[in-house]
């Protein structure tokens, strides 16, 4: 149809198409975000560039090989993608990957700070070394996949029994997504900076290492001292008293989230954290 012949139903519906399209393709990045099919979506696009540059210099060896790549490329993603696949059409056949995240999500964010504080304080006063570990814009769904799931609702009474010691599950960090206990005993990145005190453990190492390669919010419980600190962006503030952690917990988990409503709640060796 000659662009002059466009009537005013025609743009709208060009424009409703164009921001379906996007508004599909952005709930997808948000389904993959955190999972190695992220890793995996960077090397298609590596095998497409090479193509289009093997086919530009005429390299007919180099760009036979890249098209059938290509031609078996759609059955590879479909089984190299089967976890991240069968999670969308769960999603959408429940219907909650056309749904934002919940209207009352403030108030579920409080009473995830409260609990969190809850359990932390609880923890503090007993000396039960604990390492949990809150996802933000990055995904920390690679960590994740290094404990035991368990997809749990977030009650202060569930974080303690964890960190029980001598307990399965207690040796390792607790990850928080989406205001759920995703996975516990999950293996952390040991942070190789020198100028890491000598005095702390390999609990703190864990969390500076993830907030390194993360965005992510890390609280430590010693269970020498019982002092609590937070690692965030690759620093640590230590030795927070009840009133000012649960003021940090506020700021980055709430008052934050207010100021940036997009936002929502890699690498190297792993290590697994003990001792803090």
């Amino acid at each position: 149809m000659p662009f002059a012949d466009f009537t005013i139903m025609d743009y709208l519906s060009r424009i409703v198409d164009i921001l379906l399209v996007w508004y599909v393709i952005y709930k997808l990045i948000m389904v993959i975000r955190g999972t190695k099919a992220v890793q995996l979506l960077k090397g298609i696009f590596v095998i497409i560039i090479i193509w289009m540059f093997s086919d530009f210099l005429h390299l007919n060896t180099l760009n036979w090989i890249m098209e059938r790549v290509i031609d078996w490329g759609f059955l590879a993603i479909i089984i190299i993608f089967q976890p991240e696949l069968r999670r969308t059409l769960e999603q959408v056949g429940r219907g909650k990957i056309f749904l934002r995240s919940g209207i009352n999500e403030d108030e579920e964010r409080k009473q995830m700070v409260d609990s969190i504080a809850e359990a932390v304080n609880y923890m503090a006063k007993r000396r039960i070394g604990a390492l949990i570990s809150l996802e933000r814009e990055t995904g920390m769904g690679d960590y994740i996949e290094t404990g035991i799931p368990l997809a749990s609702k977030l009650t202060p009474e569930l974080l303690i029994n964890i960190f029980i010691p001598n307990t399965p599950l207690h040796d390792g960090a607790v990850i928080i997504q989406k205001m759920q206990i995703a996975a516990a005993a999950c293996y952390l990145p040991l942070s190789e900076s020198p100028f890491i005190s000598k005095e702390l453990g390999t609990r703190h190492r864990a969390a500076l290492g993830i907030s390194e390669v993360t965005d992510s919010l890390t609280i430590i419980v010693s269970e020498e001292t019982g002092n609590v600190s937070v690692a965030q962006n690759g620093e640590l503030h230590r030795e927070l008293s009840k009133e000012k952690f649960h003021q940090l917990l506020t700021k980055e988990l709430i008052n934050d989230n207010k100021a940036n409503p997009a936002s929502s709640t890699r690498w190297k060796r792993r290590g697994k954290p003990k001792n803090g």
